[in-house]
């Protein structure tokens, strides 16, 4: 199923057609990663950007610029990992969705906040700590090397991956949105089903992330049934 969804999303892509399932999906990942993160821009609004290029505001309505930029650049992100599906994931290609989401925001202007590069600063996962900057390098290139090394991958390595990704935040912001790009691509890399975590079940997901030490069911049940909600609307289409 996945190389098949890779196939046809790259195909409407390249035709620029309207309504259809790479349509349906841009608006739908872009909208509900973004929100999970904070955005304020609503799924309406999201399709307005992606449909006419331009921000379709109440009249008392005001939003932050960079919920709108970062949704523009999800789009582009999107785009570019559905170029680069088929390639083996790699640091640069990390880096290069990370530099794609985050650039021409306010954080591209911080002195200290490195587009495109690994974080300068700790961070924290809610009151979890995560690895520490000197150290990030090493551990991302020791967990691409273990998971590349998998055959036959399958879509509970793929959230395994994800937990772990999220454990190290590599970036100083942003990293949800990489880590779910990432998912979405190794789906249709190794012809699986990819799944859009959405918004509505944010909290679940977040458990997910948080209790996977010890119980990896909670993370991986919230996946497998956004996977079956992506199903219908694939379905739909194919």
């Amino acid at each position: 199923m996945g190389k098949r969804l890779l196939e046809r999303l790259l195909e409407e892509k390249e035709m620029q057609l309207k309504g259809g399932l790479y349509h349906q999906t841009q608006i739908k990942l872009t909208y509900n990663s973004n929100r999970i993160e904070g955005s304020r821009l609503s799924e309406n609004q999201t399709r307005y950007i992606f449909e006419t290029n331009t921000v379709n505001m109440e009249y008392d309505e005001a939003t932050n610029v960079d919920d709108i930029i970062e949704t523009v650049n999800h789009f582009n992100c999107f785009d570019y990992m559905l170029d680069h599906a088929d390639d083996r994931l790699a640091e640069e290609m990390i880096k290069e969705f990370h530099r794609l989401l985050k650039r021409n925001t306010s954080d591209e202007r911080k002195e200290w906040f490195r587009i495109g590069d690994y974080k300068t600063r700790p961070n924290m996962v809610g009151d979890t700590k995560t690895t520490e900057p000197a150290k990030v390098g090493d551990k991302i290139q020791k967990l691409l090397s273990q998971y590349n090394n998998k055959e036959d991958k399958t879509i509970h390595d793929i959230i395994d991956f994800h937990y772990k990704f999220e454990s190290i935040h590599p970036f100083q912001d942003g990293n949800g949105r990489v880590g779910r790009i990432i998912m979405f691509k190794e789906c249709l890399k190794n012809d699986i089903l990819p799944f859009i975590i959405d918004n509505e079940h944010k909290l679940f997901y977040y458990r997910g992330l948080k209790e996977y030490e010890s119980e990896k069911g909670y993370l991986v049940d919230t996946c497998l049934s956004a996977q079956d909600r992506y199903g219908v609307l694939v379905s739909y289409f194919m």
